[in-house]
């Protein structure tokens, strides 16, 4: 098997999340915590991104946030290539930011 940059993705989940509320506030920073618990890192506020090595990790990690939604707000989970990932455009104020760094890649025997 070869390995491409179309077979790997990345997950990216952005929220929307009340914090209003003492409640509110628990459960939107026990999501978060989840979140980087499953190995996700922090791109933006409530934008995180996590690298997958195949679909069916993906869509394994896809349910298990579902699983773990909180009670309100709004959650949005995109699932995109390696691929397009390398051609993502950052930037701080009006001058480019680091490029992100896609994760090393191994060979398989």
């Amino acid at each position: 098997m070869q390995l491409s940059g179309y077979r790997f993705l990345w997950l990216q989940v952005l929220f929307d999340l009340p914090v209003t509320e003492k409640k509110a506030r628990k459960e939107a920073t026990c999501f978060r915590n989840f979140l980087l618990d499953m190995g996700f890192e922090m791109a933006q506020f409530s934008v995180y991104q996590r690298f997958c090595y195949g679909k069916e990790m993906a869509e394994n990690i896809s349910k298990r946030i579902e699983k773990n939604l909180p009670e309100a707000g709004k959650v949005h989970i995109l699932t995109f290539t390696d691929k397009q990932y390398e051609n993502m455009k950052t930037f701080r104020g009006k001058k480019p930011g680091k490029k992100p760094e896609n994760p090393d890649q191994f060979t398989l025997f």
